[in-house]
């Protein structure tokens, strides 16, 4: 069983490197890639065709009665769209605004399947979504939660952070049990039965769309001119260079976008085993770092730790979202040890899915990433401003669809 568990993560390890390209071409990237892309011109006909049917009002979304703002991607992973939604909850919260984020659980601990069967044998109701954080504390651990709705739970003090795969129903639930006036859609481009009446799409700069094929030959969700949905642009992980390509691409789809770049700065060390204890970046001149990450563009971490002086004496990359057994670790620590690393360094996202009682011989911190606004700052503002006055926003807001250009934002 072992056996079969490591050839199946290692297909599994290799699927995803043809997906994004990362492997020389040869026979069986050849062959498993030429299978992805038929799948992928199915997949492109079922997304159009349940745009399509939104479009048509066959099928209808759901307005919840206060502002709902969607952040999202066209592709899977790796814009770092948990750092924009931690800073627009927090600008959001700062101006007096009851938020609530509510994100499907990626990879959390769903409910087991015999109690789902009974519910649908016995047609009870749905259970309430899960409760990350209340606002006054965090409730559920990452396991439970998922990584990101743990971390933002974390970060955000005041902040209701609700997990379910139904989000209508828990948009209904923040409203009614918190008093949540507006509400935050982590990772919802693509979910829409509920109604948004600001969409934000993140576009990773350093990879923009992957291959331009749709899942699962590509990174994309749908095609690139569904970004017409977007009511602003995110340029994400920016080195402030100019994008001209990019923006040329975004434009050519919707010519009236506002675009704003940002980049993702890291801010300081924060030690796991250490008491809490924070080092600063300049820490890291000199030092021989041991690099670890489940992340899906890992090439991101690892090019800011030697930005910031480091030398990556070893480094092991793990599939997104990847839950680290004690053997993996264990072995990571050991080579970490006979490299002479000075620190073992891992991504925010990563740390959250470490035991608590792990004691590596190395010492063990996390970076930890900001968002810095490097142009359109004033349509930053602007947005939030949006948000906190509606009367001057909503009741005008659109989000065509792309068949033609349509709206779905109204009855």
């Amino acid at each position: 069983m072992k056996r079969m568990a490591v050839r199946a993560r290692n297909f599994e390890e290799f699927a995803v490197d043809v997906v994004y390209d990362r492997r020389d071409s040869n026979l069986g990237v050849k062959l498993l890639g030429g299978f992805m892309l038929v799948l992928s011109f199915v997949f492109d006909g079922i997304v159009r065709f349940r745009t399509w049917l939104y479009y048509q009002r066959i099928f209808r979304n759901q307005p919840l009665g206060v502002p709902v703002v969607v952040v999202g991607n066209l592709t899977v992973g790796g814009t770092g769209k948990t750092p924009i939604v931690e800073k627009f909850a927090r600008s959001l919260a700062l101006r007096g605004r009851h938020v609530a984020i509510l994100s499907r659980g990626y990879k959390s601990r769903s409910e087991p399947a015999h109690r789902r069967l009974w519910r649908w044998i016995s047609h009870g109701e749905d259970p309430p979504p899960k409760v990350v954080s209340d606002g006054q504390n965090v409730l559920l651990d990452s396991a439970e939660a998922g990584d990101e709705p743990f971390m933002l739970a974390r970060n955000l003090p005041g902040v209701v952070v609700l997990v379910g795969k139904n989000r209508v129903k828990a948009g209904q639930y923040a409203i009614r049990k918190f008093g949540t006036d507006i509400l935050l859609l982590d990772d919802g481009f693509q979910y829409l039965s509920l109604r948004g009446q600001l969409n934000l799409l993140l576009v990773d700069k350093t990879n923009p769309f992957g291959n331009r094929h749709l899942l699962p030959r590509g990174i994309l969700r749908e095609p690139i001119q569904h970004l017409t949905r977007a009511s602003y642009v995110f340029i994400t992980k920016s080195d402030g260079q100019a994008n001209d390509d990019l923006r040329a691409t975004i434009h050519k789809f919707h010519p009236e976008v506002e675009i704003i770049e940002c980049a993702h700065r890291p801010t300081y060390l924060q030690s796991i085993n250490n008491g809490g204890q924070r080092r600063p970046l300049e820490d890291l001149q000199g030092m021989r770092v041991a690099a670890f990450s489940g992340i899906a563009m890992p090439e991101s971490f690892e090019k800011i730790l030697r930005q910031l002086g480091a030398t990556i004496v070893h480094n092991k990359r793990f599939l997104d979202h990847h839950r680290f057994t004690p053997e993996e670790l264990e072995r990571f620590c050991s080579r970490a040890s006979d490299a002479k690393a000075d620190l073992i360094v891992t991504t925010e996202k990563d740390a959250v899915r470490l035991p608590s009682d792990l004691a590596p011989p190395v010492p063990l911190y996390y970076l930890r990433l900001e968002i810095e606004i490097l142009s359109g700052d004033h349509d930053f503002d602007a947005a939030v401003s949006r948000i906190c006055f509606p009367r001057d926003s909503f009741t005008q807001s659109r989000a065509p669809f792309p068949t033609d250009g349509g709206d779905y934002s109204d009855e």
